[in-house]
C-alpha cells in the first residue's frame, strides 16, 4: 500500500484534512499488513481498491466513508472493527 498515493487520491476523490487522509491511509495500511482482507477477499488492497469502495457510501468524508466500509466488512466477515479511525489530529486547516 503506497500511503502517498492513497492521500492523493482521497483527496482528490473526497477532500477531507490532511490529519484526517493520514489516519485513513495509516488504518488502510494496517489492513493490509494483517493480512485480513486479502485473506477474506482474495484481493491485494490497492489505493484504486479503497477509492473505489469508499465511492459506495453516498457521502461524507473520507475517515467517515472508510469507516462505513469498515462497518459493511465487519458485518460480512467479522474483525475489521479494529480498523475503523476514530481520531485525527484537527490542527491540520481542512483545506491545506
Amino acid at each position: 500500500m503506497d500511503r502517498e498515493v492513497l492521500m492523493l487520491q482521497l483527496r482528490q476523490a473526497f477532500g477531507g484534512t490532511p490529519a484526517e487522509r493520514r489516519a485513513v491511509a495509516r488504518a488502510a495500511t494496517d489492513l493490509v499488513d494483517s493480512g485480513q482482507f486479502a485473506d477474506d477477499r482474495g484481493d491485494e488492497l490497492t489505493p484504486e481498491l479503497v477509492v473505489e469502495n469508499l465511492a459506495d457510501c453516498r457521502e461524507g468524508s473520507p475517515a467517515e466513508r472508510w469507516n462505513w466500509w469498515m462497518g459493511a466488512l465487519e458485518a460480512a466477515f467479522g474483525g475489521y472493527e479494529r480498523f475503523v479511525v476514530t481520531r485525527w489530529d484537527e490542527e491540520d486547516a481542512p483545506n491545506a
